[in-house]
């Protein structure tokens, strides 16, 4: 190391002493498993691919660098400076990053760490020109918020804002009341944990997609989440050279097509049987059971997958199962992501509780993405596609590309025990010949069959029309 190479690295030694309270207080983080601003970057980057901006602003860590060789913007929010002071300076360093990573169209990924000791709304211009810009970049670059540590307060805003949400069990919290007092505060005690932490996100309120052990896994889990994503809305995902045959045969799904009606199964066996090397990446795999949302692959291209869950309320659909599934088609029509749908649904869970909480609204979010959406679209009714379920999981008519049937599909415009007086669509042959499938086809053809429509409408070309946007049902 020669001597300008040993000043540059004591300079930033001290750099991060000063950015992080201290040799004492890193050495606490390192204890609890928490890295640095600057060690997680570089832990989610690629070796020697990350390149620091407005190093001498404290309160976060900004720039760019490589996630399996394709370029990225990154900022790191430094809790125990964030926790002392707020600066403008330090607003304006995380709007710069986002500002470049729209500019140059590749994904931004933020690292939250907000401190425990702290609002967020210690600075409200500087969050507030954060929340314009996420605004701004969605549906532009892919948003992706790790949340390392505390964000209480506003400090919850941005992580929401992104496109996909992690959290780390144990350290991550998001939460906008405190749960000690204060106006609004529920009666009788609740544990920060319980109120904001990562299992709580993660499978009460949907609020986070991904749930991590520790920060390793965290930061390997946005790796292969990127793996699947475009840089920017004008590009595709990269196609990858696979070794599984396009037109491999699988006899398990002859096993799996056979299933009685009123039997269970997982419908993730289906999806890893059918995609490549059965690799299948499920976001929110703990909140709305019912419906099963990720990404896969098929003949190289990355897919939206989502699937009714036989397993989970016999497959129906519900208000957050709705919205789950509205939300994953939405991203994937943003970012050119084709999709892929698995049906097997008798309609939606009925009752006055689902009808008073406004499970028509989530049913009408469900439709309208799937009905907005112009990638190609592909729909496979596996087993049972009853009335309003056929309907709203991208039939024919919302304009899904193609359509396909197993044979011992049940396809009725109402369920068996339906008492209103509509004429059914029959077997899946009669469907076919009523125009409302493209082919009814032997279970163990479904990935050749997928892959060879897939390829068949890659180049899909719709519009819709010209208006500023439209008015989802939220």
């Amino acid at each position: 190391m020669n001597a300008d190479e040993r000043t540059e690295q004591l300079r930033r030694l001290k750099l991060e002493a000063v950015q992080t309270g201290g040799p004492e207080r890193i050495a606490a983080r390192r204890r609890r498993g928490a890295g640095t601003a600057r060690e997680r970057i570089l832990q989610l980057v690629d070796a020697d691919t990350f390149v620091e901006l407005d190093v001498f602003i404290e309160g976060a860590v900004t720039g760019h660098g490589k996630v399996n060789g394709r370029d990225v913007y990154v900022f790191s929010q430094d809790g125990e400076v964030l926790q002392r002071s707020l600066s403008e300076a330090f607003g304006a360093k995380l709007v710069k990053v986002i500002d470049l990573a729209m500019k140059n169209g590749a994904p931004l990924v933020g690292l939250y760490d907000c401190g425990s000791g702290t609002d967020a709304v210690a600075s409200l211009g500087a969050y507030s020109e954060l929340f314009f810009r996420n605004v701004m970049a969605s549906g532009v670059v892919p948003q992706i918020a790790a949340v390392m540590g505390p964000c209480p307060g506003a400090g919850a805003y941005s992580p929401a804002l992104a496109d996909f949400t992690l959290m780390v069990k144990g350290s991550s919290l998001l939460y906008l009341g405190s749960p000690d007092g204060g106006a609004g505060a529920e009666h009788g005690e609740i544990a920060f944990e319980e109120l904001g932490g990562a299992r709580t996100h993660a499978e009460k309120s949907g609020v986070a997609h991904l749930a991590a052990d520790d920060e390793e896994e965290c930061l390997e889990m946005v790796r292969t989440l990127l793996s699947y994503l475009p840089g920017n809305n004008l590009d595709v995902s990269p196609r990858l050279a696979v070794s599984d045959p396009a037109d491999r045969m699988d006899e398990e799904l002859v096993t799996l097509g056979a299933v009685e009606p009123d039997e269970t199964y997982d419908v993730r066996d289906i999806v890893e049987h059918v995609v490549d090397g059965g690799e299948f990446f499920e976001m929110s795999a703990w909140w709305a059971e019912n419906l099963v949302t990720g990404f896969a692959r098929l003949g190289g291209r990355a897919v939206g997958v989502i699937g009714n869950q036989p397993s989970k309320l016999g497959g129906r659909l519900d208000l957050d199962a709705a919205a789950k599934g509205a939300r994953f088609v939405r991203f994937c029509d943003s970012f050119n992501i084709p999709l892929v749908t698995f049906v097997d649904t008798p309609g939606f869970v009925a009752g006055s509780a689902q009808e008073h909480a406004g499970v028509i609204r989530g049913a009408a979010k469900l439709m309208y993405a799937f009905c907005e959406a112009t990638v190609p679209k592909l729909t496979l009714i596996t087993h049972k596609a009853y009335g309003e379920g056929f309907e709203v999981m991208c039939s024919k008519h919302v304009r899904a590309d193609f359509n396909f049937a197993w044979p011992a599909a049940d396809i009725t415009s109402v369920a068996p025990d339906g008492s209103l007086d509509r004429q059914d669509l029959g077997s899946p042959y009669e469907a076919a010949v009523a125009g409302h499938l493209d082919d009814v086809i032997e279970p163990v053809e479904t990935r050749p069959r997928l892959i060879a429509a897939l390829e068949a409408c890659a180049s899909k070309r719709e519009g819709r029309p010209p208006k500023k946007h439209g008015n989802i049902p939220l």
